[in-house]
């Protein structure tokens, strides 16, 4: 009967001790919320048309994002301007050094898979009271106790709290390293704005020093006509009034330039003390003759903010089975203590000062108040917390790009309506001008004349700068291409940890 028992106990306690070794993880296993993605962006397509001297960007699904898309805008000083700006930022920097201290984190994380080994050695000088019997042989009052000694202790992946743990850890490594790559993308997209935004200050600048030029030619004109009687007084202050307010509009262009000079030393690492090299004019930069739409489907996998949503989701799922687990036995096995105690340092190692302990324990919580239990559900509610704003990223990451197809849209017929406005107000100046040469328009005519033709210059300036500038966002909304680019190897002791259920 006794033997039957034990045959019957034995295949129990191997199946026991597998499933400690072996565990099975609580909680739920992570998956990617389902997503009604809409099969495009915008509710219709672009209305703009080609027209005379203004291109229109093609919108192609086909083509990909490239890693270093700012070169679509084919500037040398651009490029070597983003390139700088990516090696000297601190705040890329910043980001890089939390990305490699998750990634330490991540690894310092799989060491509770293993076992954990203490050596430990501790010489003792006691001296005890006469009047006390003395702990040693000798019945020596004063003696010295040299003890060495091994610590194992293993706390099994039972139920799996060990693994989602780990798989925490993993989610904060993919935190940061999306974190580090929306950075980037963040840098380099203030990097090209700014730039476009240098360009379209130069080319307001030079507009209006032409416009200056023009209307000193009327002034010196009117001049001549007061000295042979041909004009009134009131004429020629008009025209210089009209001159000064147009020289009175140089200085903000001027503070607006050196500003965005200070900023691109700033984005490129520099004090503003030191400047860039680079100087943009709005001609050297060339709007992209096709431009890429990722697909819907895709944008999810390619916007770095929704990947860092989604790793903070993992995470925030891998709390709720280590929330579990803290409810469930908790199991430690070990040798508590290995190791040899003697009164001389020859004698430490001989067999009979050797000791040992082996020990294990499970531990089942009671009762705590409720503690553990609120726990879990706050972790559930993280959770939820977490998915809410995952698809919130995900909205707002589509809402972006339409927002830039729109702007595109825009800008491109706001374009084709400067350039018209802009000939016609310069062919009206033109005659305008010449009537006033032969004596027949009015003072007034010229300078509305004039009025006209420079707020049509400006206005293609901005039109022509704000089209580079929503092109660079679309690039921006669509993830910047990080996808097209070498990855660096992450730090993972992953290829030594034992397998995990």
């Amino acid at each position: 009967m006794t033997t039957k028992k034990t045959n019957l106990a034995r295949p129990v306690a191997a199946g026991i001790a597998a499933m400690l070794l072996a565990g099975c993880a609580v909680g739920p296993d992570y998956a990617r919320p389902q997503l009604n993605l809409p099969e495009q962006y915008t509710p219709a397509p672009p209305a703009s048309k080609k027209a005379d001297g203004v291109p229109l960007a093609r919108l192609s699904p086909e083509l990909d994002v490239p890693a270093q898309w700012w070169q679509a805008f084919r500037s040398e000083p651009l490029n070597a301007l983003v390139t700088q700006s990516l090696a000297g930022n601190p705040t890329i920097e910043a980001a890089d050094a939390a990305l490699r201290a998750a990634q330490e984190n991540e690894a310092a994380d799989r060491a509770a898979f293993w076992p954990s080994v203490a050596l430990g050695y501790a010489p003792t000088r006691q001296r005890v009271a006469s009047a006390v019997a003395s702990p040693v042989s000798s019945n020596a009052s004063l003696y010295t106790l040299h003890t060495a000694q091994v610590t194992v202790s293993y706390t099994p992946n039972v139920f799996g709290a060990t693994r989602r743990q780990m798989e925490g850890a993993e989610a904060a490594t993919e935190l940061q390293r999306f974190q580090s790559l929306a950075a980037k993308l963040t840098l380099s997209s203030n990097v090209v704005t700014a730039a476009i935004t240098e360009a379209s200050l130069r080319a307001q600048q030079r507009a209006t020093l032409t416009i200056i030029a023009g209307q000193k030619e009327v002034l010196q004109a009117y001049r001549k006509q007061l000295t042979l009687g041909q004009v009134a007084p009131a004429e020629v202050d008009a025209q210089e009034a009209a001159l000064a307010a147009t020289e009175a509009t140089l200085p903000p262009l001027d503070r607006q330039l050196a500003q965005q000079r200070n900023l691109l030393a700033t984005l490129a690492g520099r004090f503003p003390s030191q400047g860039v090299e680079a100087r943009f004019d709005l001609d050297a930069l060339q709007l992209p003759t096709e431009l890429p739409l990722t697909l819907p489907s895709r944008l999810v996998e390619h916007r770095p903010d929704v990947r860092a949503a989604e790793a903070q989701l993992k995470s925030a799922s891998a709390a709720i089975g280590v929330a579990v687990a803290a409810r469930l036995p908790n199991v430690t096995l070990g040798v508590n203590s290995y190791g040899s105690s003697a009164y001389r340092l020859a004698d430490l190692f001989k067999s009979s000062s050797l000791f040992w302990t082996v020990a294990a324990s499970v531990t089942q919580p009671i009762f705590d108040g409720g503690a553990l239990k609120h726990h879990e559900a706050a972790a559930r509610a993280s959770f939820d917390q977490a998915a809410a704003q995952y698809r919130a990223t995900v909205l707002a990451a589509f809402q972006d790009v339409a927002n830039t197809l729109e702007a595109i849209d825009a800008d491109t017929r706001a374009l084709q309506a400067a350039v018209k406005a802009e000939r016609t107000a310069s062919q009206s100046l033109a005659r305008t001008q010449a009537q006033v040469r032969l004596g027949d328009a009015s003072a007034l005519s010229l300078r509305i004349a004039q009025q006209a033709q420079q707020q049509a210059l400006l206005n293609l300036v901005q039109a022509r700068a704000l089209r580079l500038t929503d092109a660079a966002a679309l690039f921006q909304a669509l993830g910047g291409g990080w996808w097209n680019a070498p990855q660096p190897a992450i730090v993972s002791s992953s290829s030594i940890s034992p397998a995990s259920p």
